[in-house]
């Protein structure tokens, strides 16, 4: 009578834990491991207004885009929802917070175009800087825009032994000589960029985002486990950093750190990065690139870099058309060439000297 008893406790115990199993494990695993809502509304930093209350200057500037799918827009719900789009100016259905933040706002002469092409690597940029990129005029002041070195690490998705431009799956011994290959294209890159604007430019560069959420287990994101991975990653946005530092003018764009929390992992609550205002998830379909949401968290702290910098856009307002004549005009020319005195003051203020007569108190 008692082992019955005891072969009946035991059963339902068994039932009882698979019960658990059944109605708190399952959920749990989808909950914490599955399930990657994307969310909806903005997402990203907030931007302040204030900066965008008043031009910044009236001299010419054109907005460049170079690099891969992430400056081209693939993911995005449209061509005007990339981010490099709404950087120039706002989509028809842009959030109200963030309504007249954008660069058209206050660069009344801003010109634009984006040579990024999907999924191309480092190696492609630098040729494409190199024999497509032609000078741009002397009087154009250049603010460009780029990521690039997300391709050299994830192609081809381990499908084939890994090689400079497609690592995935390399040890880090390995991708030394990749490594540090990338260190002088990109060297190179940024100086044949500044190279091609004569009146200057700032070049904004993002840094490598990581859908792991920075725990480097790739079959969460429905890829080949690669153990060296995070390493490598890690080392390739150490070089971006590290080649940033170099340019006076070059400013990195904290994509990594912006996305972390947003990846495979965002439902975690017990990480680290996760994110309690927004646990979502910030990537499109094909897991390298973001989804909409994700471009406006892009779109956000590569404007907010161009704001903290704007400075340098506000400084060509400080050379008066007067200046600069006055800073090239050499008095001894005047006795050379016998310029007129009239001439001299048209050259200066842009019209003769009797013109100027009429208010003096």
């Amino acid at each position: 009578m008692n082992t019955k008893k005891t072969t009946l406790r035991l059963r339902r115990r068994l039932l009882f834990s698979v019960a658990l199993i059944v109605f708190v494990g399952v959920p749990a695993y989808v909950e914490f491991k599955l399930r990657r809502p994307v969310g909806d509304g903005p997402a990203g930093p907030a931007i302040e207004a204030e900066p965008f209350a008043s031009t910044w200057t009236d001299h010419k500037v054109h907005l460049l885009g170079i690099g891969d799918s992430v400056t081209r827009g693939l993911g995005a719900k449209s061509n005007s929802h990339s981010y490099f789009e709404r950087l120039r100016v706002n989509p028809k259905d842009e959030w109200p917070g963030m309504k007249g933040k954008h660069l058209n706002a206050v660069l009344p002469n801003l010109s634009a175009s984006n040579v990024a092409i999907s999924g191309s690597t480092s190696l492609d940029h630098e040729r494409i800087i190199e024999t497509e990129l032609e000078p741009f005029p002397d009087d154009v002041f250049g603010l460009v825009v780029m990521t690039t070195g997300g391709n050299d690490l994830i192609h081809s998705y381990g499908r084939r032994p890994p090689e400079e431009g497609a690592m995935y799956g390399a040890s880090l011994e390995q991708s030394r000589p990749w490594i540090a290959a990338f260190e002088s294209r990109l060297s190179g890159m940024l100086q044949s960029i500044s190279d091609r604007f004569p009146a200057g430019c700032q070049i904004f560069l993002g840094d490598i985002y990581d859908p792991t959420d920075g725990v480097g287990d790739a079959p969460s994101i429905f890829l080949p486990d690669w153990p060296d991975g995070l390493a490598i990653h890690a080392e390739y946005n150490n070089v971006i950093r590290r080649v940033a530092e170099k340019f006076e003018h070059v400013h990195i764009v904290p994509l990594h750190q912006t996305f972390l929390g947003h990846g495979s992992h965002c439902r975690q609550f017990w990480r680290s990065t996760y994110d309690w205002d927004d646990p979502t998830y910030w990537f499109y379909t094909n897991i390298e690139d973001p989804n909409d949401r994700g471009y406006d968290a892009i779109r956000r702290v590569f404007l907010q870099a161009i704001v903290d910098q704007r400075h340098a856009l506000t400084a060509l307002n400080e050379r008066t058309p007067e200046q600069s004549v006055e800073e090239d005009f050499d008095p001894a020319s005047v006795d050379r060439v016998g310029l007129l005195q009239s001439e001299i003051e048209t050259k200066l203020v842009g019209v003769p000297s009797h013109s100027n007569l009429a208010c003096t108190d």
